[in-house]
């Protein structure tokens, strides 16, 4: 089992309740980890969401290690 810090923005930190958390989960890939998260949180499913792990834009199967920091970020919506 790993340790992850996951930040959550915008509507996804709104259904998360909250900004940050240290997650433990035995996801390997961001998207294995986001599939979890959507339905604790039942967060919006993946589609134009961008995920960074330790401060650079990555893949969604991309190897997560113990400790990573994993940023979900959804689409920018303004007016």
């Amino acid at each position: 089992m790993n340790t992850f810090q996951i930040e959550y923005f915008a509507v996804l930190r709104e259904h998360a309740g909250c900004a940050a958390e240290e997650y433990a989960s035995r996801a390997a890939t961001p998207a294995e980890l986001y599939a979890e998260l959507e339905e604790r949180f039942a967060i919006p499913a993946i589609g134009t969401v961008r995920v960074a792990i330790n401060d650079e834009f990555s893949d969604w199967d991309a190897a997560l290690a113990d400790g990573d920091r994993v940023v979900f970020i959804p689409p920018v919506a303004g007016g």
